[in-house]
């Protein structure tokens, strides 16, 4: 039975007092009409209107159920609302992963561009690394990462926009290479390199040191940072280099950062989620940190003291 229709038809035969008149407000004909409130009643076990006289009148128990009705059907219509915006992604919690490099202003962004779009979900984020996200995207207990690639998507899994940021060389300020206005890998040679660890993100780490084979290229010794501050600190108190966008080199006055000829290593970065029954919320939120990594391009200023850079666009994560 549809409780709420023949609510609603109910509530149209009360307030006429004739079932003719309410068939005509409804659309409908008289007889299924008639059947409908029948039904209603044997539903509610109670007689509703008074069809002994000649006139139709309500009972006091349709007097009572004209005053509950209304609010029984707000309720309904709020439960379809909130159903529908759960469903579209709008209520509910989103358990997100994100690097732990991210940095504050990033996350912020991406808080803020969520909260416009679906202001009634709650997004959780998680410090995570690529490899912790996807091994937790397989488990289900995550509904959405922000991984570096390359990714296996083979597995289950759907990527939203990939967003490219150009990596160069930081180095400490002291070292000769800083009068370079770009770097060849092969400038490298004799550093150490610092580096994230490998089960940080598998494939990437692999990648990156494949390219530095290519290009001539062979760190005599590979270090490893969990986060930048102490990626910075081997920079500058080991003589490693590092790769990593200008932003990383700014957070740091005496290390330098240069862009690499060529632009043959770039780090690419996309959310992802699984391909099957994915959180409705899952496309919005790639989107969002999409358009945050991949926006403003802002030309960096010359380092005072050495010669003048060359501008180069550099893509704030």
């Amino acid at each position: 039975m549809d409780l709420a229709r023949h609510l609603r038809q109910f509530l149209v035969v009360a307030e006429e007092l004739h079932f003719g008149r309410a068939a005509d407000r409804l659309g409908i004909a008289q007889p299924p009409l008639s059947q409908a409130i029948q039904r209603l009643e044997r539903e509610l076990a109670v007689e509703l209107f008074d069809r002994s006289r000649r006139q139709v009148a309500l009972t006091v128990a349709g007097r009572l159920l004209c005053a509950e009705a209304p609010a029984l059907l707000a309720a309904e219509e709020r439960i379809r609302l909130v159903m529908r915006k759960a469903g579209d992604g709008e209520l509910g919690t989103l358990r997100a992963g994100v690097p732990p490099e991210t940095p504050a202003v990033t996350l912020q962004a991406l808080l803020a561009g969520m909260a416009s779009r679906a202001p009634g979900l709650e997004v959780d984020l998680h410090e995570l690394t690529s490899a912790e996200q996807l091994r937790m995207l397989a488990e289900g207990r995550l509904d959405v990462g922000l991984v570096h690639h390359p990714v296996d998507l083979t597995d289950g899994l759907r990527a939203g926009p990939v967003v490219a940021v150009r990596l160069g060389v930081v180095l400490p300020r002291a070292s000769s290479l800083v009068r370079l206005r770009e770097l060849d890998l092969a400038d490298l040679v004799g550093h150490d390199l610092a580096i994230f660890p490998r089960a940080t993100a598998p494939e990437w780490y692999e990648e990156i040191l494949d390219t530095c084979r290519r290009h001539g290229f062979r760190p005599p010794r590979v270090r490893h940072a969990h986060n930048p501050d102490f990626l910075l600190g081997l920079v500058l108190g080991r003589q490693c280099v590092a790769f990593e966008p200008e932003t990383t080199a700014r957070r740091e006055a005496r290390v330098a950062w240069r862009p690499i000829a060529g632009a043959v290593l770039e780090r690419r970065t996309s959310a992802v989620w699984p391909d099957r029954s994915p959180h409705p919320a899952a496309p919005a939120f790639g989107a969002v940190a999409a358009a945050i990594l991949a926006g403003p391009q802002v030309v960096p200023q010359p380092v005072a003291g050495t010669e003048r850079v060359q501008p180069w666009s550099v893509v704030y994560p």
